[in-house]
């Protein structure tokens, strides 16, 4: 608003001249003219409104690029806010891939326990071999926990390739 009331003050002190200019005064000895007595009273007060128009826009200026430099230091500390929280959340993920993989592997224990019981239960209840049920059983736990295994890692791969899939599309 300022620098606006500063370009009117220019244009009426031009239109001032311009007027002074045109009544073609005379000098009168012992008196001074209109245009000596205005350009006395007048120019100073149209320097100092320059002046204070140059100092404003340099002003304009210097905060213009202050606003640029905060608004570059903040970009630069939102991006190391977003690295950390990335590495937060990256970290998150690891931790829960590996509690996952832990699950796993006890679901695998689980359910290989319960299956070994199970034929042990079939296997006591044939007679013929009611008597080597323990030593069967025992051969068992191990076949057991490797189907398992095995088909607990075909059902991982099955999960991955589709997640592989689904983000290549």
């Amino acid at each position: 608003a300022n620098l606006y009331r500063f370009g009117a003050s220019r244009a009426y002190y031009e239109i001032v001249e311009e007027r002074l200019a045109a009544l073609s005064e005379e000098a009168v000895p012992g008196y001074c003219t209109w245009g000596d007595f205005l350009q006395r009273r007048i120019a100073p007060a149209m320097r100092t409104c320059q002046s204070v128009k140059e100092r404003q826009a340099k002003l304009s200026d210097k905060l213009t690029r202050a606003i640029s430099l905060l608004r570059s230091w903040i970009d630069v500390e939102l991006e190391l806010q977003n690295r950390d929280l990335l590495a937060s959340m990256n970290n998150r993920t690891k931790m829960q891939l590996r509690l996952q993989q832990t699950v796993e592997g006890l679901s695998v224990a689980a359910i290989s326990y319960y299956v070994v019981s199970l034929l042990g239960y079939l296997l006591k209840g044939i007679p013929i071999i009611h008597d080597i049920v323990a030593p069967v059983t025992a051969v068992l736990v191990p076949v057991v926990m490797l189907a398992i295994w095995w088909i607990v890692r075909r059902i991982r791969r099955a999960h991955s390739d589709t997640a592989v899939e689904e983000k290549s599309s």
